[in-house]
């Protein structure tokens, strides 16, 4: 599908996986790096433009094997890696209608359900906010139109992009997905290995 305007992604990987006890994005995930599922999923041309946001030179390393834009940065908030990640898609891209948000730790996030977000970002007259969600579940990716940029760049210290979502909920349009798997992350070591089982049960059924 051909879009009119432009939609980057930041995929934020800057936490600190402190339930985790490691890196979790550089965890092995089907024998690939845990982060690598989410290069996949965001691999679409109906995005523009991304970057991968991130306080870990191994993340910044992998994300230049890969092929894959990174800003290595020292800051502590939510809020920094969002206004970092935004600002930097704005200069390669100003031309952004929008800006998509993915953590990198949801595995089982599927290529085709980011698009959806995409198709109805474009499919509605407001463009506002879309956001994947399951039954009655909601989480990420969340697609933020171009009037949100502004405050984006600005959130109050430690907050992210729900800061601004609770302002304002009714400019939220929910986009669901195929399952509720595809909104888990993988916080601990025994979520990641729950997460994989469930690869496995899909790919043998």
């Amino acid at each position: 599908m051909q879009m009119h305007a432009s939609t980057g992604c930041v995929l934020m990987a800057s936490g600190l996986s402190t339930r985790f006890g490691s890196n979790k994005l550089l965890a092995q995930f089907d024998g690939q790096p845990l982060l690598c599922r989410a290069f996949a999923a965001t691999d679409t041309p109906q995005l523009a433009a991304r970057i991968v946001v991130t306080r870990s030179a191994q993340v910044q390393a992998l994300c230049k094997a890969q092929g894959v834009p990174v800003l290595l940065h020292a800051l502590p908030g939510r809020n920094d890696t969002v206004r970092l990640g935004l600002s930097a898609l704005l200069e390669r891209r100003p031309d952004l209608a929008g800006c998509m948000f993915l953590p990198g730790d949801q595995p089982l996030l599927r290529t085709e359900s980011v698009e959806a977000v995409v198709r109805a970002f474009y499919s509605t007259k407001k463009r506002d906010i879309c956001r994947l969600s399951y039954g009655g579940r909601v989480g990420s990716p969340v697609l933020f139109g171009r009037r949100y940029f502004e405050p984006l760049q600005h959130l109050p210290e430690g907050k992210g992009g729900s800061f601004l979502i609770r302002q304002d909920p009714d400019a939220v349009q929910e986009v669901p997905a195929a399952n509720l798997w595809e909104l888990a992350d993988a916080d601990t070591p025994e979520a990641l290995a729950q997460l994989e089982a469930r690869l496995m049960q899909d790919q043998s059924s």
